[in-house]
């Protein structure tokens, strides 16, 4: 079944792509800001998981888009107080580098 010109595989081949990148990322690197960015990665491939899904299975109803929005606003606040976290951090030891980070006080 096809909608929009794109097969569903299609949009589960690239949300798979990006969910393992993100998956990656967050393994291999050792940057707090890329660490960031590999988990927003992850959670916008949920997204186009929650919208695909839901245009092929229930084009009538919005369930999917909403819980998209949701997940957005999500994360628009994790990464709002990552980055806050990571502005300290940076304030306090000059480095974000997750290895150099040995000690979390106040």
């Amino acid at each position: 079944m096809e909608r929009y010109g794109i097969p569903l595989e299609g949009f589960l081949v690239i949300s798979t792509a990006m969910f393992f990148i993100g998956i990656y990322g967050f393994l291999v690197r050792k940057n707090l800001i890329t660490m960031l960015m590999s988990i927003e990665l992850i959670l916008n491939s949920v997204n186009i998981n929650f919208v695909a899904f839901n245009s092929y299975l229930f084009p009538e109803n919005m369930q999917g888009n909403f819980f998209a929005l949701i997940v957005v606003a999500i994360a628009a606040a994790e990464a709002s107080v990552a980055i806050a976290l990571i502005i300290n951090i940076y304030r306090r030891f000059s480095n974000i580098e997750v290895e150099n980070i040995d000690e979390m006080k106040y």
